[in-house]
């Protein structure tokens, strides 16, 4: 499943335009306007991570934070915040914050920060990635699909790993070159279609039902 962000923010341009950013990465988002309701939300959704303005009207988002910390809370919090003083900063940390984005800030940052955290929340290392019939051991590089053994090369290997350790979430060209062929590669972009028709044509060698779906103009996604 895609990671589950909640916005908690009061200005609604702000928040719908961080939606938008957080949307197109692949990420299930929603919004509350307000710390009260940002609570409740937090608590009925259980999300894998909050973004969380400082300044709202009611509960503030240093009060929402120590709450849900004081109800066992443990997603990763980043607050928005355009205080900027150590002594702010030192607040939100100790109300619970694992980490705080000073306003304005730009995409990129909180994207990467919000990365980041969400990596660190992921179960390290996980042997066995399981997705429809489709069976990966990290361990020994073996795959099945149900019963059936398919032999991959060790790039082909690779990109259905990060694939697979990331079901129903659209992976961009950009985000399967670095994480699969790194930051150094030259090489055609191309190389990504090479290998998804390779995988393919392995995975669905016995008429299979397809799994690598693409999504035009975008890059490719696991899913049904």
């Amino acid at each position: 499943m895609s990671s589950r962000i909640l916005v908690i923010e009061d200005e609604d341009k702000l928040a719908k335009f961080v939606q938008m950013e957080l949307s197109y990465e692949g990420y299930e988002v929603s919004v509350a306007n307000d710390g009260l309701s940002g609570l409740m939300a937090a608590r009925d959704q259980s999300p894998d991570l909050v973004l969380l303005d400082w300044m709202m009207p009611g509960l503030s988002g240093v009060e929402v934070c120590r709450r849900l910390r004081q109800t066992g809370a443990k997603m990763p919090i980043i607050l928005l915040t355009a205080k900027d003083d150590i002594a702010d900063r030192v607040a939100g940390l100790d109300a619970g914050a694992d980490d705080y984005v000073v306003k304005p800030f730009s995409i990129e940052e909180l994207l990467a920060r919000v990365r980041a955290h969400l990596r660190r929340n992921e179960p390290q290392d996980a042997e066995m990635r399981q997705f429809e019939t489709l069976t990966l051991n990290r361990k020994t590089r073996e795959v099945f699909r149900g019963e059936r053994g398919i032999e991959l090369t060790a790039k082909e290997f690779d990109l259905l790993d990060y694939l697979m350790a990331h079901p129903k979430q659209v992976l961009t060209r950009d985000q399967i070159l670095e994480k699969v062929w790194g930051y150094d590669f030259m090489g055609d972009s191309n190389i990504i279609e090479v290998y998804i028709r390779y995988l393919r044509l392995k995975l669905e060698a016995e008429d299979e039902k397809r799994l690598i779906q693409t999504v035009r103009g975008v890059g490719y996604v696991l899913r049904d």
